[in-house]
């Protein structure tokens, strides 16, 4: 399961799912402070927990395959291909390597499946804004494209939030959801120079529909 996987590297990195190579020189230097609040201890499932909502006759999910491709959203400007993402030897999400573009883990599950899929990107560079800067802007209801096998899965965002890298929440960002899920993170706050890293991760949770 992917929760187990990432607790794994989190518990021993003491940051998060996505960590910025050590090593790599074209770190950003965005030190904005987060504003918006965490949502409410609740996943945020598109099915209320009441038991309310399509019955047992409602039209069946669509079904995809394929690997993603491109991921669109409108509301903030991004249009962008697809990088694979896996783990690296550390047990780390390696990032995208191209700062324009984001990437989709593709060890866990994928965008249109049941469950919680990933999708990282950079904030920044030295050079200036990555394709994930404006994440921080975006809004419930906002709509999330993404590409796979010829099909476009739809998203739409239920709720941000800012986590220390440090109190990471696992099992609720990675954790199994009853339905087709979707995160979008990257980094931000305040940047530590020390460690060459920001000190907070942005989620972007979003359900199919």
């Amino acid at each position: 399961m992917i929760a187990g996987v990432v607790a794994a590297f989190v518990a021993g990195t003491g940051y998060l799912a996505l960590r910025e190579r050590p090593t790599t020189d074209d770190l950003g230097r965005w030190t904005g402070t987060p504003a918006a609040a965490p949502p409410s201890d609740e996943a945020p499932f598109a099915v209320p927990a009441d038991g309310s909502g399509p019955g047992p006759f409602a039209a069946l999910s669509p079904t995809y395959s394929g690997t993603p491709t491109r991921l669109r959203v409108k509301a903030i400007g991004v249009d962008t291909p697809l990088e694979t993402l896996r783990l690296g030897p550390g047990g780390a999400l390696t990032p995208p390597r191209d700062f324009a573009k984001a990437g989709v883990y593709a060890g866990g599950t994928l965008p249109g499946d049941t469950g919680p899929a990933v999708i990282a990107g950079h904030v920044d560079s030295k050079r200036g804004p990555a394709v994930f800067y404006k994440l921080r802007e975006m809004q419930k209801g906002d709509r999330i494209d993404v590409d796979r096998g010829g099909q476009t899965v739809t998203f739409t965002v239920t709720a941000t939030a800012w986590y220390p890298k440090n109190k990471f929440p696992t099992d609720r960002v990675y954790g199994p959801t009853p339905d087709r899920q979707l995160r979008l993170i990257t980094c931000g706050g305040v940047f530590d120079h020390s460690l060459r890293s920001y000190k907070d991760n942005l989620v972007v949770y979003a359900v199919a529909g």
